[in-house]
């Protein structure tokens, strides 16, 4: 009833904090931005960056970046960003690859990303490392290469980045671009974890859970699993559920199972949602309900990129629809469309 998933965390493209200088109107509006009045942040630091100012040039992108005391807009943000990047602010550098990478402002040029990284990183940024080493694990921009990814990723994290300890990890786990090192990647994943990383959180969990890099014991993997859970990432509740549903490192509850299922049923988890679904045919940790079952069971096979997943959903809703009448069939399809398939 679970998935067994190291998943690869999403990249965080986007970089860095505002920018601070010494006394005046610019650390005048650094304040204003501590304590949320972007709108002053904005009417002080707007005029700075006019004249020329790069690191007000910068905080300038950033608050149209996030909508902050002025409308958001992208095309403003990145072009703003432009102006501090070319005096050589490494954040300016690091987030104008970001809006190449992902198309935010401007149009999308893996190529012009990593230029604008590898300038970034000749400044000083650790974000754009990390950067860097997420475009060539996936092959964009560059070659995909995943020693020079391992190696980005590396650099990044003995600097402490945690998304980059994180990414690591994985590296380690799955033999990608270093020697396969379950132990290494328990000791990175556990750095990252430290930082409250989810991703990290959950991996740590799953070694734990199978005895990969570290002792087996089920207890620890359930903690982690339910601190990344409490974060909603859905792969940690998906694998929570089991552990509860299976009465392994904490005694069998099943209703703590199907409330773990359904949190990662509701992010779209295609598992979770068969697995939910199955509890509502069975009446295992909530009431038996066929209306649910059909529900959740129908939610699975239209979202599940596993043919295994998918099959079995459907054979399983098609079980349950032969004991409802036609009206409870029609009522779990209504319920199914509030919850749109991912």
């Amino acid at each position: 009833m679970k998935r067994r998933d190291t998943a690869l965390l999403a990249a965080a493209l986007a970089a860095g904090s505002f920018g601070v200088a010494s006394a005046g109107p610019f650390e005048d509006g650094v304040v204003a931005q501590q304590h949320g009045d972007y709108a002053t942040a904005m009417r002080l630091w707007r005029p700075l960056a006019d004249k020329g100012s790069p690191i007000a040039q910068y905080d300038v992108g950033m608050l149209y970046a996030f909508g902050l005391g002025v409308p958001r807009d992208l095309a403003a943000a990145a072009a703003w960003y432009r102006r501090a990047g070319e005096a050589g602010v490494p954040g300016a550098q690091a987030n104008l690859g970001a809006a190449y990478a992902n198309g935010w402002g401007v149009r999308q040029d893996y190529s012009q990303a990593v230029a604008w990284y590898r300038q970034a990183i000749a400044s000083g940024s650790t974000q754009a490392k990390f950067n860097l080493g997420v475009l060539y694990a996936r092959g964009l921009g560059v070659a995909r290469d995943d020693r020079q990814a391992a190696m980005w990723y590396r650099a990044a994290a003995n600097e402490g980045l945690a998304d980059a300890q994180a990414n690591l990890g994985m590296m380690y786990a799955q033999g990608l671009g270093v020697k396969h090192d379950p132990g290494a990647a328990a000791a990175w994943y556990r750095k990252a974890a430290a930082q409250d990383n989810a991703a990290a959180q959950f991996n740590l969990g799953l070694l734990y859970e199978t005895g990969e890099g570290v002792p087996q014991d089920y207890a620890k993997a359930r903690d982690w699993y339910a601190k990344a859970a409490d974060q909603r990432l859905a792969a940690a509740c998906l694998n929570l559920g089991t552990l509860y549903a299976q009465g392994k490192g904490t005694p069998r509850d099943e209703g703590q199972a199907a409330a773990w299922y359904r949190q990662a049923a509701e992010q779209g988890d295609a598992q979770a949602r068969m697995n939910l679904g199955l509890m509502y045919a069975r009446g295992q940790g909530v009431s038996q309900d066929y209306v649910q079952a059909h529900r959740w069971l129908n939610l699975a096979a239209a979202s599940g990129n596993e043919p295994g997943i998918r099959d079995q959903a459907s054979h399983a809703r098609d079980a349950i629809a032969a004991r409802m009448t036609p009206a409870q069939v029609a009522q779990a399809q209504a319920l199914a469309q509030q919850v749109a398939p991912k």
